[in-house]
């Protein structure tokens, strides 16, 4: 892990700092703002608090493979925004977003002294927003698998269970969150990369809609459009206000999600309304689904009746077989290209020695596919989208587990193995998530459920392109209805 690190503390003006650092943990993003807008707290306080539970847990869980305390503190100082979370620590994903004099490695060894000298449009906004960015979370190699291992930083533990995966690819946002080291960190999602490691370690996970959320300068979209960036977040209203300051074209955008037509935090709190909800049990694939992520969403589903929704039971029209293939072909020819340009960075060509096993095998298949293959993945995720757009006429939102299976031992998916055995493991784990990338809509793992020897379990709800409100107010009167911020793994 690469660290630096200042001596220059500020002294304390306010409450005790070993106060701070026991119950700072208590807050949310907007509630630790509104301390500071208060005065009963400084930004430098709060990142010293910040600091001890980063020394205390990260040794525990390695979730934090870059820290730069220094520079956070520089901010503070000398370029802090005004926006809506002004002061707040935050951490951004080692991969998909650039920060100036940081490494953003996508936890491979290509990239591993690799320092960015500009922003990535989204930090500039987080940055204008006011959150101060101390360090980076772990993710598996370039984010193509469902847990947080790799050769380069290791395993990511998950909080609740420290044999256990914290999911993938941004799982080391979710257990910095779920530790309650911060209360909010980014992430990104291209087949399920959010919503996944939230469900393993019990936070809240948001995908928006495709193209709400800007990935330039140097992408303008990822894996032709199926990867988002956002947050993993303890509040709903935390991802809203952060969509809030996130939302909205960049130069050079080619296209963009319908602009919301009034802030998400307002939201928070409205009227649900009845909603008509589709229930989705049965995995894509005929795999198993466990009992226990069963219980949960059909506990789900009566929470939703008790709250005057309506649910019916049904399948989605999608041919599942098509829309794997085709997604597919896309990752493996976006993973070629990527590594084709790391060239430039090495000198030469990659080679098998670079990468993990998987990630070889990955590209060599995107080598592999004929153009007129690649045009028609395309056009089929293109019908995938219409169909279910058709579907969703009939319902608001879908309903269906977020995985198949409560959080596995660590080990199982990692990206150092022989393909066939991590093709099934990561499959049968997580078969629902990558259709909403598929078809670019909005989807969230709201954390519902646990097991009874104490693991988290997530439950999925997807609504149409460009409703993200509508899972806002719905996610809001989820959390009111069984709230989950009390709930914290003992470490």
């Amino acid at each position: 892990m690469s660290t630096s690190t200042s001596s220059t503390h500020a002294s304390d003006t306010s409450r005790e700092f070993s106060g701070l650092a026991a119950e700072y943990g208590n807050y949310d993003g907007l509630g630790l703002a509104d301390l500071i807008a208060k005065k009963e707290i400084t930004p430098l306080e709060l990142l010293r608090a910040v600091r001890q539970r980063v020394d205390a847990l990260n040794p525990k869980l390695n979730a934090l493979c870059h820290l730069f305390f220094d520079k956070a503190e520089a901010q503070i100082s000398q370029s802090l925004g005004i926006g809506p979370f002004r002061g707040v620590p935050f951490a951004l994903k080692d991969g998909g977003l650039y920060l100036a004099g940081t490494i953003t490695s996508a936890g491979s060894r290509i990239w591993k002294d690799n320092i960015a000298d500009f922003d990535s449009t989204l930090v500039e906004r987080y940055k204008q927003a006011g959150l101060v960015i101390f360090g980076k979370t772990n993710s598996p190699e370039l984010g193509l698998t469902t847990t947080t291992e790799s050769v380069l930083f290791g395993q990511t533990h998950n909080p609740w269970s420290l044999q256990r995966t914290s999911g993938g690819s941004s799982g080391g946002a979710a257990a910095v969150v779920a530790s309650r080291i911060v209360p909010m960190a980014h992430g990104s999602d291209g087949g399920g990369s959010i919503r996944i490691p939230a469900s393993c370690c019990g936070v809240f996970g948001f995908k928006p809609t495709r193209g709400r959320v800007p990935l330039g300068p140097t992408q303008f979209e990822s894996w032709n459009g199926c990867t988002q960036h956002h947050v993993l977040t303890i509040s709903v209203r935390d991802s809203a206000a952060l969509l809030d300051v996130s939302v909205g074209p960049e130069l050079g955008s080619p296209y963009f999600s319908p602009l919301p037509q009034r802030p998400f935090l307002k939201e928070i709190g409205t009227e649900a309304g009845k909603l008509r909800i589709a229930l989705v049990t049965a995995t894509p694939g005929g795999t198993p689904l466990d009992p226990e992520c069963k219980k949960a969403v059909l506990e789900a589903a009566k929470l939703c009746e008790n709250l005057g929704h309506s649910v019916e039971e049904t399948a989605l029209p999608i041919d599942f077989a098509l829309a794997r293939g085709a997604f597919f072909a896309i990752l493996q020819v976006s993973l070629a290209r990527v590594l084709d340009d790391a060239a430039t960075i090495l000198g030469r060509p990659v080679c098998e020695q670079d990468v993990e096993p998987v990630t070889w095998a990955t590209m060599q298949a995107g080598t592999k596919v004929a153009s007129v293959t690649y045009s028609r993945a395309i056009a089929t995720l293109h019908q995938i989208g219409l169909a279910m757009a058709k579907f969703q006429r009939s319902y608001d939102v879908i309903l269906s587990p977020t995985l198949a299976k409560p959080p596995v031992a660590l080990g199982l998916m990692r990206l150092s193995q022989d393909v066939p055995t991590w093709s099934q493991e990561v499959m049968e784990f997580s078969p629902y998530t990558a259709l909403h990338n598929v078809t670019g809509q909005p989807s969230m793992s709201v954390p519902l459920h646990w097991t009874p020897d104490g693991l988290p379990v997530g439950v999925m709800f997807s609504a149409r392109f460009g409703e993200d409100a509508t899972l806002f107010r719905f996610a809001a009167q989820l959390e009111r209805a069984q709230p989950w911020d009390k709930r914290r793994p003992q470490l």
